[in-house]
């Protein structure tokens, strides 16, 4: 069966939930940095990676999960010479070096007020 997560801190103007569970599988929509208590998108690119690690801990408990269940992490990145703070926030969720999901970090093809994004994959127990 089909399950939606919708996040009040985290909620899209169209109807769309902010991930989805079927079985153990869940998988999530576009992840952005928008300030979780304001809605208000930081004009920085460390806030912005920041405030979308806490939207990945949110979806994560929504779900009955831990950063453990993810498999794999793709992140946009406007400049994908930025990394240090993906990769302290990287390190800060899943700092077991041999314990930690597949990443993919890829230039975002367009410019966009989003200085970076993600989706995720976890396997639910």
């Amino acid at each position: 069966m089909r399950r939606s997560i919708y996040l009040s801190q985290f909620a899209h103007a169209n109807p769309i939930p902010a991930a989805c569970c079927h079985g153990p599988l869940l998988m999530t929509g576009i992840i952005n940095g928008n300030d979780p208590q304001t809605g208000e998108l930081p004009a920085d690119q460390a806030t912005q990676c920041r405030h979308m690690f806490s939207h990945i801990r949110a979806i994560l408990d929504a779900a009955g999960a831990t950063p453990e269940a993810v498999v794999k992490v793709t992140v946009w990145l406007q400049d994908r010479e930025q990394r240090e703070t993906l990769n302290a926030c990287w390190l800060e969720m899943f700092p077991n070096d041999h314990s930690r999901p597949a990443r993919h970090a890829i230039q975002a093809a367009t410019p966009s007020k989003f200085l970076i994004q993600c989706e995720f994959t976890a396997w639910l127990d």
